[in-house]
């Protein structure tokens, strides 16, 4: 199936997706939510990413009435700080760490054995890398991101050597690309995408009542999981492939979104939450 572009998807807000959104609210089904890009700006520095006060009360407004999911590459510990919000699940570092509900009991980690490799691959990292100017090397517990954001484009490419060289000697963990970063994280096979499909498994949602909202490469894998069953909504604003069936502009957008599915569910006076098997 060929993929489509960002900049030729019908937006979220077109009037032909008024029944979706209407049927979506009123039926009930599992939102996913990235973070970076998603819920908040991209910004130089991740620490810098927080959530609006504005957000916050629309993702806990939206939770109250509809399973909400986190689905982020971060640490699962820093967008839960970042969030904060009980009654959510949590994804963290790409789906290698999954928290669900408080009420859930739902857990899951999948890459404790590749910690010590990390380890060493971070160590590499630091000292291959010091000395290009405005590189930040960012360990995660289940991965590391080199950010380029701030280096000079004419430094990108020796960037990029170093972290393939280092990946090269480091073989069970894999090299991914983003937003402005590389990523080191475990050779296995587990994505956003698989993480979702998880947590859907273990409630009594499925592909078709899902949403995912998100902007980045790695949000793929969660569209091309809901391509044809669900819906997945891309954020974007430059032009690119995506298996998405909609876009929205930026983080903006999304709130709007968030408000009107919230608003939706609130007139049918849904409290459902979620539902385990």
């Amino acid at each position: 199936m060929e993929k489509r572009s960002t900049l030729t998807l019908p937006s979220a807000f077109d009037p032909d997706q008024i029944d979706r959104w209407v049927r979506f609210g009123r039926e009930g089904g599992a939102v996913f939510l990235d973070y970076d890009g998603t819920l908040t700006p991209i910004v130089d520095r991740p620490e810098l990413a927080t959530l609006s006060d504005s957000m916050r009360v629309a993702l806990k407004r939206l939770g109250e009435r509809l399973p909400v999911s986190i689905v982020s590459g971060r640490d699962i510990t820093s967008v839960v700080d970042l969030v904060r919000l009980d009654g959510l699940a949590y994804v963290g570092s790409h789906g290698l760490d999954i928290i669900g509900p408080s009420d859930s009991g739902l857990r899951e980690e999948l890459a404790l054995d590749f910690v010590p490799e990390l380890d060493r691959a971070e160590h590499d990292l630091r000292r291959k890398l010091d000395g290009i100017p405005g590189v930040f090397v960012e360990r995660k517990r289940f991965s590391i991101s080199v950010h380029v954001r701030r280096v000079a484009v004419s430094k990108h490419n020796q960037v990029n050597v170093i972290v393939h060289d280092i990946q090269h000697a480091h073989p069970s963990l894999r090299r991914e690309g983003g937003k402005m970063l590389f990523e080191l994280r475990p050779d296995i096979d587990w994505d956003k995408g698989r993480a979702v499909n998880w947590l859907l498994d273990a409630t009594t949602y499925d592909l078709s009542t899902a949403l995912f909202i998100g902007d980045d490469l790695t949000d793929e894998t969660v569209f091309r999981l809901l391509a044809g069953r669900g819906t997945g909504i891309v954020v974007a604003e430059t032009e690119r492939p995506t298996d998405a069936d909609l876009r929205l502009a930026n983080p903006s957008e999304v709130y709007e979104l968030l408000e009107h599915l919230s608003h939706i569910a609130g007139q049918t006076k849904r409290a459902d939450g979620w539902h385990y098997k």
